[in-house]
């Protein structure tokens, strides 16, 4: 054989491996694709998130944590964890930015005692059971919210008491945590007419809260909340609408104790003879075990329009 026919053969040679080849990685990848796909249906949730995060499962194979995410291409990893402790929306005043999981129930229960000087008498009222249900339909990331409660009210002269309004509510996570960009969640929410005739607004006032958070560190993390809602006077029974707005600091001191401080107010937008009321608080939280927590909490007014001082104590329960 001729040294041009030799050179010419070696080049076809060369050209249908490189044409091969190719092919074969190909479907030695699907094939191993297939082969990690198939333990990720019965793995647990933090195994599937770390699978994904490797890049072997999709993420849209993944139920999603929350509704939307802060980039294009990143797996939905915000959202509730079943292998960690609960997460709730008492002691503070801010709500959670997490929801509680597509099929997890949550009670949240407390009491609630206050004080407030006024006019040189001392008025005392007490809030139980504090009832706040919370239930993952749907999806991870919906949950609904139904909250009763019954107060109490004592002056010098006088003493009321009854069931207050129905409490009506849906929260939506919205976002994970991305570096700066925080996790989010909006809450749509009401106020049905169903309490005694003492306490009830006699119709419904809807409203929505907007909270946003981040875990700083493994020991802080910090949330705020922007919130607006129809409101009655108590004393002309006329309606303004009400800006509440907070910010918190939460501190893991260790694996079962935690703690926050808190400020947050509540601004009346068209409410004339309804003035601001500021305050701070703060608590602990003790983790009995990862589906149940008890909380004391305490607090002052900064200024005259607030309560002088409340005490509270709660307990909270996942079932899942």
């Amino acid at each position: 054989m001729s040294k041009s026919k030799q050179i010419l053969r070696r080049l076809k040679m060369c050209a249908l491996a490189c044409c091969t080849l190719p092919l074969m990685m190909m479907e030695n990848s699907f094939a191993q694709e297939a082969f990690e796909l198939r333990p990720a249906v019965n793995a647990s949730a933090s195994d599937r998130l770390q699978l994904v995060s490797d890049r072997r499962v999709p993420s849209q194979q993944i139920p999603r944590g929350t509704l939307l995410q802060w980039s294009y291409g990143t797996h939905f990893s915000g959202g509730p964890d079943f292998d960690a402790p609960l997460v709730t929306d008492r002691p503070d005043f801010t709500e959670a930015s997490s929801t509680v999981g597509r099929g997890v129930a949550q009670l949240e229960l407390g009491y609630t005692y206050t004080v407030d000087r006024e006019d040189g008498m001392r008025n005392q009222s007490h809030s139980f059971p504090e009832t706040l249900l919370r239930y993952g339909v749907l999806a991870d990331w919906f949950e609904f919210r139904a909250a009763l409660n019954y107060a109490e009210e004592r002056t010098p002269f006088s003493a009321s008491g009854g069931a207050e309004d129905l409490y009506l509510g849906a929260k939506i996570g919205l976002t994970p945590q991305e570096c700066l960009l925080p996790e989010m969640a909006i809450i749509p929410q009401m106020w049905v007419p169903t309490g005694d005739d003492d306490l009830t607004a006699d119709e419904v006032l809807p409203g929505v809260n907007w909270i946003y958070g981040w875990e700083l560190n493994d020991w802080l993390s910090t949330a705020g909340s922007t919130q607006f809602n129809r409101s009655l006077d108590d004393n002309s029974q006329s309606a303004y609408t009400e800006w509440a707005q907070s910010w918190t600091l939460a501190y893991s001191i260790s694996n079962r104790v935690g703690a926050y401080t808190e400020w947050f107010a509540l601004f009346p937008h068209s409410g004339d003879a309804v003035k601001p009321e500021h305050y701070f608080n703060g608590g602990f939280t003790y983790l009995l075990n990862n589906d149940v927590q008890w909380d004391i909490r305490a607090g002052v007014g900064l200024n005259g329009a607030a309560d002088d001082y409340f005490l509270g104590t709660g307990l909270s329960l996942r079932f899942h």
